[in-house]
């Protein structure tokens, strides 16, 4: 008989590797959605993205790959009064730190893909519905603590890394009025997470 581990029904990992008492809920004007690849959500020891949503009450996540039919987004992208973007670095992407959004009296919906960089790109080809979506990306100077974790390019983070990114320039912005405490534990379980990592695999 297998015996397998009590897991936390919240953040899917082993209850002895909870990391719940960590995540500190950051409440904000803007709406997330994130699109979690199937394999991405599989990897339930090390998925920022999970851990990104539990951290953010105005979030909902998927898992799939290809969203075009999938209805509940589409009634999100479908809705008049959200203004939606997609977190996705491009050439034609609009720098979140001058662009001038969102518009007065729009939700501002951003959309964020949780995958590597190579299940990123066909999720976005094959999603029919985010083509027309304008793509946001942003500047910044920070190596990602995912030591352990290959990344794709150069000063690549993690999902609650560019996140809380996102979270720091929206209130330099004003359209969040986030707490610099609040912002700064944003990544105390990606930290954790991090820890326990380093322990089983230094």
């Amino acid at each position: 008989m297998t015996n397998h581990r009590p897991t936390c029904y919240q953040c899917n990992r082993p209850k002895s590797l909870c990391l719940c008492k960590k995540i500190s809920p950051v409440k904000t004007n803007t709406k997330f959605v994130l699109l979690i690849h199937p394999k991405e959500f599989k990897h339930i020891k090390n998925n920022t993205g999970r851990l990104t949503h539990l951290s953010l009450p105005n979030s909902e996540l998927f898992v799939g790959v290809d969203f075009s039919e999938h209805k509940r987004l589409n009634t999100i992208l479908q809705n008049p009064e959200n203004e939606c973007y997609i977190l996705f670095p491009s050439q034609e992407s609009l720098s979140l730190e001058t662009s001038d959004i969102p518009k007065e009296g729009k939700q501002l919906v951003i959309i964020l893909i949780d995958a590597t960089w190579s299940s990123a790109k066909p999720m976005l080809r094959l999603s029919k519905n985010l083509h027309h979506l304008p793509k946001l990306s942003f500047s910044h100077s920070k190596s990602s603590a995912y030591t352990f974790k290959r990344q794709p390019f150069t000063r690549a983070l993690s999902t609650i890394e560019s996140t809380q990114v996102v979270l720091q320039i929206l209130t330099q912005k004003g359209v969040e009025n986030i707490a610099v405490e609040k912002l700064d534990n944003f990544l105390n379980p990606f930290y954790e997470m991090i820890d326990y990592q380093l322990k089983f695999n230094p």
